[in-house]
């Protein structure tokens, strides 16, 4: 089981499974000092849960494999730190979007090379793009109905039928890496499903990034060395970076002994306290839980009722359920997270109305209701489980005259009732595949989460019309303002209650420095160095 590839957007969820995959940490060893110097050279050890299968960046979407080609992989595009409202240079020294969205040229940088010494060519950026776009795998979707076209040596142009300035934002997403296609070509790369490359690529980096793969294990460690040809003014600190595969609580053990110098899996509740010296990186995650009620009348009569679905809202105990979650966590005010463009503000965030919940279950006709609340039974977000977040709504609703069962099972099960549209109510999370606000177009009415939901087109007509308008804008402005007013029509009227956003908690010996959490590679390796 993967976090990425569980993905909503592409239709599925991501999935942490603590300890379902991890291996226990192999301690002791001499690599494990960040300040190691001699033959070895200076070396950096990261525990993490792994959620791995390839480093093929045509193929990988799961976090450990997007820590990893972050680390191997340039893109055209970045993000400066934990920033990600503005997309900035990498590969591409600079980008045009045209005014009416649909067009984004980039200018090509000189100077830059790939591992093997060789230039980075806007042919290599071609065939790159082109081959995950149509070698049909997980992260494909991120460039469906993108033509990509060589305009001359030093120029791209990507190119949409419909407007899609959320093209900069998607381009940094290290699945599209480019790759030096020469190499590639000659073990088994293709642009089309037939491609045999990734077995070499698992193997061999082929790309410009400031680190190479020294070895690739997919249920034990990573280990990455310094790329001594990198092109980028910013050289790679450590010589040499073992990511390994551990459950949190032993992560937690190692980081405190120093057989790792940085923990990325540890709960708010296991970084209380935390002993010896060590820094705590605390922010709210990317990820978003929401409780959704059914629209459809012939899975419930009662979940799809409106005035019972303000019940719900007016019912929860959005700082109880805050309190559960731990160190670094916030509510959501809205479905899109807090660090997005076009987020609610915190003010805005739904708040507990007990007897306003009480008038609205009355005004819905509903007499003693009985509903049930499926969830994924085994599934861990950041340390958080989610039946005591059920268990906390249970007995929210319980005051207001709801009678709820839960129902967790098996993530294969939950997610087959969510994905065919059948839980009456449903507790799931939403994972962004990059960080922009169109992703979230998908809880509309007929989109993926709104069926899932069973809210169907046409169900909501101003909804809808607020997530076109979201979906046509095209400048910041009238961006942010086009998703604001689409999550406050949604908060007021849809079918899902943005609940919280959980803590992501990054544990770091205390010589570590460059430590940024970002939303889709988690931590980017090249930032990170010593004092």
């Amino acid at each position: 089981m993967t976090t990425r590839s569980w993905q909503v957007r592409a239709g599925l969820l991501p999935v942490v499974l603590t300890g379902a995959l991890a291996l226990a940490a192999c301690s002791g060893g001499g690599s494990s000092s960040s300040t190691q110097s001699g033959a070895a050279g200076k070396t950096l050890v990261i525990d993490t849960s792994f959620d791995l299968k390839t480093a093929d960046p045509g193929r990988t979407y799961e976090p450990t494999g997007l820590i990893v080609d972050k680390a191997t992989y340039d893109t055209l595009l970045t993000f400066e730190g934990s920033d990600v409202t503005k997309p900035v240079p990498s590969l591409a020294e600079s980008y045009e979007l045209s005014p009416d969205g649909k067009e984004l040229t980039l200018k090509l940088r000189q100077g830059a090379t790939f591992a093997d010494g060789s230039p980075v060519t806007a042919d290599d950026v071609v065939f790159s793009l082109t081959r995950v776009r149509d070698m049909k795998g997980t992260p494909s979707f991120l460039l469906d109905g993108v033509e990509v076209a060589k305009t001359d040596d030093t120029t791209i142009t990507l190119t949409s039928k419909t407007p899609n300035p959320a093209l900069p934002y998607i381009l940094p997403n290290p699945a599209l890496g480019i790759l030096n296609s020469k190499v590639a070509k000659e073990n088994g790369a293709t642009n089309d499903p037939n491609d045999k490359a990734e077995q070499y690529l698992n193997a061999s980096s082929a790309g410009s990034g400031p680190y190479t793969i020294e070895s690739f294990n997919v249920s034990s460690q990573v280990v990455l060395k310094a790329n001594a040809k990198y092109w980028g003014a910013k050289k790679p600190y450590y010589d040499k970076v073992v990511i390994r595969n551990v459950e949190s609580a032993t992560q937690k053990l190692n980081v405190q002994r120093g057989d790792s110098q940085v923990a990325l899996n540890l709960s708010g509740d296991q970084v209380t306290g935390i002993s010896g010296g060590l820094q705590v990186k605390r922010t709210a995650s990317a990820y978003v839980f929401f409780l959704l009620a059914n629209q459809d009348p012939g899975v419930s009569k009662v979940t799809s009722n409106p005035k019972f679905v303000e019940a719900l809202r007016k019912g929860i105990d959005y700082q109880g359920l805050l309190e559960l979650a731990g160190e670094g966590s916030t509510q959501a005010s809205g479905i899109i997270p807090s660090m997005f463009l076009g987020a609610l503000p915190a003010d805005q965030a739904a708040t507990r109305d007990v007897e306003g919940a009480k008038a609205a279950l009355a005004a819905s006709g509903v007499t003693d209701p009985k509903v049930t609340l499926e969830f994924p039974s085994e599934l861990t977000v950041n340390g958080l489980s989610f039946q005591p977040l059920a268990e906390r709504i249970q007995a929210n609703l319980k005051e207001v005259g709801i009678t709820v069962e839960l129902a967790p099972a098996p993530v294969t099960t939950a997610l087959d009732n969510y994905r065919n549209g059948k839980e009456e109510l449903g507790l799931w999370y939403w994972g962004p595949d990059f960080p922009d606000p169109s992703n979230y177009l998908s809880f509309a009415p007929g989109k993926l989460v709104g069926l899932r939901s069973g809210w169907k087109a046409g169900a909501d007509k101003d909804v809808e019309a607020a997530a076109d308008k979201a979906g046509a804008a095209v400048t910041d402005a009238d961006r942010r303002q086009a998703f604001t007013d689409f999550q406050q029509k949604l908060n007021a009227t849809g079918p899902f209650m943005p609940l919280i956003q959980p803590g992501q908690n990054i544990v770091t010996a205390a010589s570590v420095t460059g430590v940024d959490y970002h939303p889709v590679w988690t931590i980017n390796v090249a930032d990170l160095g010593a004092k």
